[in-house]
């Protein structure tokens, strides 16, 4: 008895294509590297070489047309006491903030990660993300009804005869102002609430990696609770913790929105480039500005980099 040969079906051109990228892998890898190459080099570091490029130029005060001569004048413009108060008051505001962000965070961090279990590390999940789900506008006008001098802040401190302690918080120099909402103070409450999340998680990730057999080897050898979390817990949730300030101090950086709407209206970095490029059309000095946090930020990974920190991203 003869067997017949197998009857194949025609290949179609999905069956060649696919052979083709099996036995030229290197083809398949090159299509489908090639379109996010592109955005990435193309817009997103294009546009960044067009911002350093812009900052070397400087623009006529008399016509206000820019000069597209290389030129450092424009990051000695930086150095002016105006332009200088603003890039120190943003780095301070921002550091303030990570510093705030990461001793609020520390606890709530640590709880979900040592003891919440099933459905409350469910919900701790979903309290942390809830804010991130709401719009950005929404959170920071809602929070200028609240810190405003009739907001409900000022009702509560009215109503326990507490008022006092905000009128001397206001009073201190570099916080005046008539209210919270219109005081440096609110516009730090306000980036702190904004961005505790992105603090939060990245601790929390570190947290869960401290192996408890190390927790009880600290208790084994007679050490206190104080001296394990200075010599065991902080140590290993650091790079956790630097991970965060990422987020924070660089998202502080470059904010301009709530600067705009809460405290006293003072210059910020971003609040600064936005106006020099748009209302007064200083281009130059607005990517100056605009470097200036780049800078900042790539000393910073560089250094959280050493220390470990992006294992907890």
């Amino acid at each position: 008895m003869t067997s017949a040969p197998a009857i194949l079906p025609a290949r179609g051109f999905a069956d060649r294509l696919t052979g083709t990228f099996w036995r030229h892998p290197r083809v398949l890898l090159a299509i489908l590297l090639t379109p996010p190459l592109l955005w990435l080099g193309v817009v997103y570091l294009g546009s960044l070489a067009a911002l350093l490029l812009q900052s070397f130029y400087s623009i006529d005060e008399f016509s206000g047309v820019v000069k597209e001569e290389f030129t450092l004048k424009t990051y000695g413009e930086l150095l002016r006491p105006s332009n200088f108060d603003i890039l120190v008051r943003t780095v301070i505001m921002a550091a303030c903030v990570t510093l705030a962000c990461a001793a609020l965070a520390f606890p709530i961090a640590y709880y979900a990660a040592r003891y919440a279990k099933g459905h409350w590390k469910a919900a701790f999940y979903l309290g942390v993300m809830l804010p991130l789900w709401s719009s950005y506008l929404v959170k920071v006008y809602a929070w200028k009804l609240i810190l405003a001098k009739e907001g409900i802040i000022g009702w509560a401190a009215e109503q326990t005869h507490t008022s006092w302690i905000i009128d001397g918080l206001l009073l201190i120099p570099g916080l005046e102002g008539s209210s919270l909402s219109t005081s440096p103070l609110g516009t730090f409450a306000v980036f702190c609430y904004i961005w505790l999340p992105y603090m939060i998680l990245p601790m929390q990730a570190a947290l869960e990696r401290v192996p408890n057999s190390m927790l009880e080897a600290s208790a084994d050898l007679g050490a206190t609770r104080a001296q394990t979390f200075r010599t065991v817990i902080l140590p290993l949730a650091l790079p956790g913790v630097i991970a965060g300030s990422i987020f924070t101090f660089s998202l502080t950086l470059g904010d301009y929105i709530i600067p705009q709407i809460i405290g006293n209206s003072a210059n910020f970095i971003g609040m600064a480039v936005y106006q020099l490029q748009g209302t007064a059309g200083n281009i130059p000095l607005a990517a100056a500005f605009a470097v200036v946090p780049i800078g900042i930020m790539l000393v910073y990974l560089a250094l959280a980099r050493r220390m470990g920190a992006f294992d907890a991203l």
